[in-house]
C-alpha cells in the first residue's frame, strides 16, 4: 500500500501547501482519495496518477478546505475518459453538495457544452457521482480495501458531522483523523494502526489565541495532544499534517492572518516545537507531512 500526501495545509491559501488530500494506492492499482481540498487533482498528476483512475473519494467533513477541489476532480475525470461514476462517501449534506455542482448546479453550462459532444456523452456517468452519505461503522468494502468511519470532535453535529476513518488493506491499517480535537473516537479508529495520519493544525499557543479571540473554530489537536493520542492508541507510526500556516514566511499570509493567528510568532522554527511536543508522549516513528510525501507500507 502506498500513501501520497497530496495536500498538507489548512483553510487559507498557502504558497507552500495544498489543502487536505491523501491518496491511498493498492498493489493492484486501485486508488482511493481521503478529502479533496484545493490542489488535489493537480497534485495527482504530479504524482503520476490519472484522476480518472481514482474510484472512491471519502470526505471527512464539509469544510471548504476538504472539499473544494471535488468539482475539478470530477470534471477532470470526465474529460480524461472516466467510464464509471466516482463513489463519494461523506457526512449528511454530501448529496446536497454534489447535486448543486454538475448538470443541475454551478457547472451546468459546462455540463451542457461538453455533453453535446459524442465522446463526453458516452461517459456521462463520470460526472454523476455515486453519493453515499455515511454513518459510523463500515462504510466501504470492495473486497480489497475497507473503510470504517467514526465520529470525531470538530464541529457541532447540527452544523456538520465530522468523521475520522480507519482504512484496512493488504494486511495494514491506516487511520486518518480529518479535523478534530483529541477524542476517544479517534483513539478507537487508530488503535494499533500501522500508520496514523493526524491533523496538527496549530501549536497550543495558537489554539489558545483562537479560543481567546473567538475567530474560527479552535477544535483542533495540538502537537502535545497528538503525542498523547498516538501513544494511547499504540499507533506504530505517525504523520502529522493539516498545518495551519503557522510555519509560513509568506508576507501575504501574515498580513491576511492577522485577525486569526498570532502572526508575530509564525515561522518554520515552530516545527521544532511541534516535534518536541509530540515527543513528550510519543516515541515511535514520526514524520511531518509535506506535499507529495510518499509513504510505503
Amino acid at each position: 500500500m502506498k500513501i501520497t500526501m497530496l495536500g498538507t495545509g489548512a483553510a487559507l491559501p498557502d504558497p507552500d501547501r495544498g489543502q487536505s488530500a491523501i491518496l491511498i494506492s493498492t498493489e493492484s492499482g486501485r486508488h482511493y482519495l481521503l478529502d479533496c481540498g484545493e490542489g488535489a487533482t493537480r497534485q495527482m498528476l504530479r504524482a503520476n496518477i490519472n484522476p480518472a483512475d481514482v474510484g472512491v473519494v471519502f470526505l471527512t467533513h464539509l469544510h471548504h478546505d476538504h472539499i473544494c477541489d471535488f468539482p475539478y476532480f470530477v470534471i477532470s475525470g470526465w474529460m480524461l475518459n472516466r467510464e464509471t461514476s466516482p463513489v463519494l462517501l461523506g457526512p449528511k449534506g454530501t448529496r446536497r453538495f454534489s447535486d448543486h455542482l454538475f448538470e443541475n448546479g454551478a457547472y451546468q453550462a459546462d455540463f451542457k457544452a461538453r455533453s453535446a459532444y459524442p465522446l463526453r456523452k458516452a461517459n456521462l456517468a463520470a460526472v454523476r457521482p455515486d453519493v453515499r452519505e455515511i454513518a459510523p461503522g463500515l462504510v466501504y468494502d470492495d473486497g480489497e480495501l475497507r473503510m470504517i468511519a467514526g465520529h470525531v470532535d470538530h464541529l457541532p453535529h447540527e452544523v456538520c458531522e465530522c468523521f475520522g476513518v480507519r482504512v484496512e488493506a493488504e494486511g495494514k491499517v491506516v487511520a486518518f483523523s480529518g479535523d478534530t480535537k483529541p477524542c476517544a473516537g479517534m483513539v478507537d479508529l487508530a488503535r494499533d494502526a500501522d500508520l496514523l495520519i493526524h491533523e496538527c493544525t496549530f501549536p497550543q499557543s495558537f489554539i489558545d489565541h483562537r479560543a481567546k479571540t473567538g475567530v474560527g473554530t479552535f477544535s483542533h489537536t495540538s502537537p502535545l495532544g497528538l503525542g498523547m493520542l498516538a501513544s494511547e492508541a499504540r499507533a506504530k507510526s505517525v504523520v502529522a499534517t493539516h498545518f495551519g500556516h503557522f510555519d509560513s514566511t509568506s508576507p501575504v499570509l501574515k498580513r491576511a492572518a492577522g485577525k486569526h493567528l498570532p502572526t508575530e510568532l509564525m515561522g518554520p522554527h515552530l516545527m521544532d516545537e511541534v516535534v518536541r511536543d509530540i515527543r513528550r508522549n510519543y516515541a515511535g516513528p514520526l514524520r511531518l507531512a509535506d506535499d507529495l510525501m510518499r509513504i510505503d507500507l
